[in-house]
């Protein structure tokens, strides 16, 4: 599969998410600057982690006007598989390509940690993992405080679009203090075609043993077998 990994002034993950791609998952995996205008033939999209221009004004409200916009704007319509994470899930809601907003964590306070996370739904990314399946990886935020107007939570609910929320070990909701505070717990959604997906935990640091945990490949997998079951969309 060949993935893009979006590069914008202040990423600090595009490494990590360029290395689980490529080294780890068997990817053909290369950068696009965000001066870009095109994504090139590519099969998925990766927004990585980080503070995309200093995190000046919100996190990723210049992000998203940047040249590459209109690219992953456009690629995203055509079905095509879209991983934002932490900052890249923030700039997706910047972009209009996922609702809601992150917003400052409950406690004001820079989370870094690993946390749990319970499967809640089918997608691109989660096709792989049954339902109600706990996976462990890291999260390093400030501003990953999920929220939505009330009408948009329950279509989120309705239409099955949370992907992840933060859960204990055993997978059980409420029993741990909450994480960020975000609405019901929630830590990833899809978009309506579910092959745009925004989660706060960062998989790409959760994909070998070695660092403590690896299901956040996971994810990747469930990528790569959507992708040999579907037509390549960045083909020409």
């Amino acid at each position: 599969m060949r993935v893009a990994v979006v590069v914008f002034p202040g990423s600090n993950a595009d490494w990590d998410a360029l290395y689980t791609l490529r080294d780890i998952a068997g990817a053909d995996a290369r950068y696009v600057f965000h001066k870009e205008h095109e994504l090139g033939p590519v099969d998925a999209v990766v927004v990585p982690g980080g503070f995309s221009y200093g995190d000046y004004l919100r996190c990723g409200a210049i992000a998203c006007f940047s040249p590459i916009a209109g690219a992953l704007r456009e690629f995203a319509a055509r079905g095509g598989p879209v991983l934002g994470i932490c900052n890249g899930f923030q700039i997706l809601t910047e972009l209009g390509l996922l609702p809601g907003a992150l917003t400052r964590n409950l406690r004001l306070r820079f989370e870094c940690r690993d946390v749990t996370v319970r499967v809640e739904a089918p997608g691109v990314f989660t096709a792989g993992l049954r339902r109600g399946t706990v996976l462990r990886m890291p999260i390093a935020h400030a501003e990953g405080r999920y929220h939505c107007d009330a009408g948009t939570l329950a279509v989120l609910e309705a239409e099955q679009r949370v992907a992840f929320r933060y859960c204990s070990a055993d997978g059980v909701l409420g029993r741990e203090p909450t994480v960020n505070g975000s609405l019901a717990e929630i830590a990833g959604i899809y978009n309506e075609r579910r092959n745009v997906l925004g989660l706060m935990p960062h998989p790409e640091r959760a994909a070998e043993a070695l660092l403590g945990s690896d299901d956040g490949l996971a994810l990747f997998r469930s990528l790569e077998a959507h992708l040999g079951a579907s037509p390549r969309l960045g083909r020409a």
